[in-house]
């Protein structure tokens, strides 16, 4: 039986996105974003709760979306759990963060004209893989498998 890692969310970008290239050349968006939720305390009262990920976005996708994937945006994400380890002074280290596939940009219209833009490329782009393929697809087969190893970002 397979296992399954599968990571959907909804935040908000915690500040602009930095846009890199590993050594071999692939493109790489690293950002971060906010997740709220409300939890039940046991008196009663709610409480505002915030999760903090990390994420990197490959590929094509990295270099046509880093333009508009700006501090405060909210943007939505499918992706998978991937987890770097490496020793530093002797002890093992590790980090778990989200290798997204698809990103989409949410929220209200912009006043100026990068959300405009941000939205007809994605509704284009989204068209275009219909059109190809019959079905709502993302680039994620042209992924790499893991991030590569030698990416200095």
């Amino acid at each position: 039986m397979n296992n399954i890692n599968i990571v959907l969310l909804i935040g908000n970008l915690t500040a602009d996105a930095e846009l890199k290239y590993t050594t071999s050349g692939m493109a790489v968006a690293r950002f971060s974003i906010a997740s709220n939720h409300n939890r039940k305390m046991p008196d009663g009262q709610y409480v505002d709760e915030v999760s903090f990920f990390e994420v990197n976005l490959f590929g094509k996708s990295a270099e046509n979306l880093c333009q508009y994937l700006t501090k405060g945006k909210q943007i939505g994400l499918q992706g998978e759990l991937r987890q770097d380890r490496w020793e530093q002074d002797g002890q093992t280290r590790s980090k778990v963060f989200i290798v997204a596939s698809n990103v989409e940009l949410l929220g209200g219209k912009r006043e100026d004209n990068q959300g405009q833009y941000a939205n007809q490329y994605q509704q284009r782009n989204s068209q275009q893989n219909y059109q190809q393929h019959g079905k709502p697809v993302n680039d994620a087969p042209n992924m790499p498998q893991f991030p590569p190893q030698n990416y200095d970002a």
